[in-house]
């Protein structure tokens, strides 16, 4: 089992930065591959970035490249996501989440992912 902890969530203007954090905690939490996934009242999950055990390859949502920027530590089990230019349409509750992916295409998916976090609501406004 991987127990996932999400922090760093607020309120933020339009245009501005927030950085999101994620603690990982059990079973060799550095092997697996992390994502984050946010959801917005009525809305679907959505993938928003994801990076490998190893931290060499990253995936981003076309909605967030060049804005967001995930990265993880694993000395220290956590992995990050850094917000800038920050839209209201990022408003949302963020959620982290842990799995062993074999194949890239898998990273986008939330199926994909067994382990999540409790979320962290992010709220930007205009």
């Amino acid at each position: 089992q991987v127990q996932l902890v999400e922090s760093g969530g607020g309120l933020v203007q339009a245009g501005g930065s927030l950085r999101v954090s994620c603690v990982a905690s059990g079973r060799t939490s550095s092997n697996y591959a992390m994502g984050w996934f946010r959801q917005a009242p009525g809305k679907e999950r959505e993938f928003v970035a994801a990076i490998n055990w190893s931290g060499s390859n990253t995936y981003y949502a076309d909605s967030v490249k060049g804005r967001f920027t995930i990265s993880r530590d694993n000395a220290k089990n956590t992995v990050y996501l850094q917000m800038d230019s920050l839209k209201p349409e990022d408003t949302a509750v963020y959620y982290c989440a842990a799995g062993i992916l074999w194949t890239s295409g898998r990273y986008y998916y939330p199926e994909h992912y067994p382990y999540w976090g409790q979320g962290t609501q992010v709220t930007v406004s205009s």
